[in-house]
């Protein structure tokens, strides 16, 4: 059972890397995955950096040592929403723009709940000036960046999506920032679309090695920053995903321009309402999951030892 949930998690972030202004990120924190991966991407580069650099031995326990029961299940989940969705969510995006617009805005503000209320427990005595400033420019940075136009590139130099890759992965593991949204800003949405499509090996080879070599770079100085600077790191996740708010607003222009409602408002307000209940409902599975894997160890011989 825990195999089926984890695959419907992995599907649900890939879904939301399909769609551009929806962070992986941001549905990886609101199921309950997202310091798990953290973890898990640090010790993977740890381990690579052993196994380079020595000593070799000490990289063999941190590759056993992952949890490969969730990272598998949530691989294949992610890998099969990617595909599926690069057919089927990006021509809905193309129809019904303030539909789909309207459902993830719903979304992602309902998230924005999940890092606040981290923010919250990690601080008891309130939320003080610092986190409000930089939740204040991470929002700001957030809208200027979903501000900025589309870009178009016909046939991307390889070394460009190498570079994109690795700048996208890292919104990957940033809730708030959308690395689909970051492809389209400099013109390689479609080209990476197209190539999922068409398994074009060799484009898609250079986009995957980009996307590690992001995630090497910037993956273990995340984890540094959450058992660190936890309330700071929350604080800036929380003003990310509020300003990322500005690229799903469901009224806008080619040009990213914000537009009045004029249409369909009853239907966008009402997507967004269920862009709220998927959140709610994902939190209390998520909360009831991990209430039954709290019983499951305290039901087991050590965890029954550890309680005597």
């Amino acid at each position: 059972m825990l195999i089926i949930i984890n695959v419907l998690r992995g599907a649900l972030i890939g879904v939301a890397e399909v769609i551009p202004g929806v962070s992986g990120g941001t549905v990886a924190l609101i199921v309950g995955l997202y310091r798990r991966f953290v973890d898990a991407g640090a010790d993977v580069v740890l381990a690579a950096r052993r196994l380079l650099t020595g000593p070799r031995s000490a990289a063999w326990p941190l590759i056993r040592g992952l949890p490969w029961g969730m990272l598998l299940p949530v691989a294949v989940g992610m890998g099969a929403a990617v595909i599926i969705g690069a057919r089927v969510i990006e021509p809905l995006l193309a129809t019904q723009p303030v539909a789909m617009r309207a459902l993830f805005f719903g979304l992602v503000a309902a998230g924005i709940a999940v890092p606040w209320t981290i923010l919250r427990h990690a601080r008891p005595g309130g939320v003080g000036w610092r986190e409000w400033g930089l939740i204040l420019l991470a929002a700001i940075a957030a809208a200027w960046l979903t501000g900025l136009p589309p870009g178009e590139v016909i046939d991307p130099p390889m070394p460009v999506v190498f570079i994109a890759a690795a700048a996208a992965v890292c919104a990957l593991a940033l809730p708030g920032v959308s690395g689909s949204f970051l492809l389209l800003s400099v013109g390689l949405y479609e080209p990476t679309i197209a190539a999922v499509n068409d398994l074009n090996l060799g484009y898609l080879a250079v986009f995957a090695l980009g996307a590690i070599a992001g995630l090497a770079a910037f993956v273990s100085v995340l984890r540094w920053l959450l058992e660190r600077h936890v309330r700071l790191t929350m604080a800036v996740i929380v003003g990310l995903m509020a300003g990322s708010l500005r690229a799903l607003w469901p009224w806008q222009d080619d040009d990213r321009m914000l537009r009045a409602p004029s249409s369909d408002v009853l239907l966008a307000i009402a997507l967004a309402g269920v862009g709220v209940l998927v959140v709610v409902v994902l939190l209390w599975a998520e909360r009831r999951l991990h209430l039954t894997e709290e019983e499951a160890e305290l039901g087991s011989p050590a965890g029954g030892e550890a309680t005597r």
